[in-house]
């Protein structure tokens, strides 16, 4: 896998500070970041001629034709924090982002973060309060991938998902259904994790609860 982008804190916000990474991920061939769903069809109408059925001279009616929205597929704002989150705030406790064994640890330069297996469609949870600043697919090596930011020393990173959850700009709530686990991007089903301290990787089973 490449190595992973070293997310940056300060002014830059939203994908602009998703894609303030690594050189080596920098100067990747990424595709910019698809819009968190997509966009519906627009309305379309043509005229559709009708006839009468008895002998009277016929008479012609305009008949306005609307096509369907196109449906909405890939991310979608769907979870909502059961309460009132503060992102910003001091992290006075983390919580384990995904049930699962860690199949993975972190070893620094190496593997910047721990995987941790499962079935696709398990849940992905926020580890603690934040805002997301990036979700979607224009970082190479990570599939799906959300980034939240928790406050202006920590962000975390959860790569891999089959499906987003949350959208750019949203805030979510420590324990809140952010995401679901998949293999986009790699080839078994598992999340990666990272947290990053003022810019930097740190082994998140430092930080994460025992259990």
């Amino acid at each position: 896998r490449p190595p992973s982008p070293v997310y940056q804190n300060g002014a830059k916000s939203g994908a602009q500070q998703a894609r303030s990474v690594s050189p080596q991920i920098a100067t990747a061939n990424t595709k910019p970041n698809p819009p968190t769903t997509q966009a519906a069809k627009p309305l379309e109408s043509r005229a559709a001629e009708t006839k009468s059925t008895d002998t009277r001279p016929t008479e012609t009616k305009q008949v306005a034709v609307v096509a369907k929205p196109a449906p909405v597929t890939g991310t979608g704002t769907i979870s909502k924090p059961t309460r009132t989150p503060t992102p910003g705030a001091r992290v006075s406790s983390w919580r384990w982002p995904s049930q699962g064994t860690v199949t993975r640890r972190y070893s620094a330069g190496i593997h910047k973060g721990i995987d941790i297996g499962g079935v696709r469609g398990d849940p992905i949870f926020a580890v603690a309060d934040g805002t997301v600043v990036y979700a979607g697919t224009g970082i190479v090596g990570f599939g799906e991938l959300l980034i939240v930011k928790h406050n202006e020393t920590y962000l975390s990173a959860y790569g891999h998902n089959s499906r987003l959850l949350v959208g750019e700009g949203e805030v979510v709530g420590a324990g809140q259904t952010i995401a679901e686990k998949g293999s986009t991007g790699t080839d078994t089903v598992k999340l990666h994790f990272e947290i990053r301290k003022e810019g930097k990787p740190v082994d998140p089973l430092k930080l994460l609860p025992r259990r």
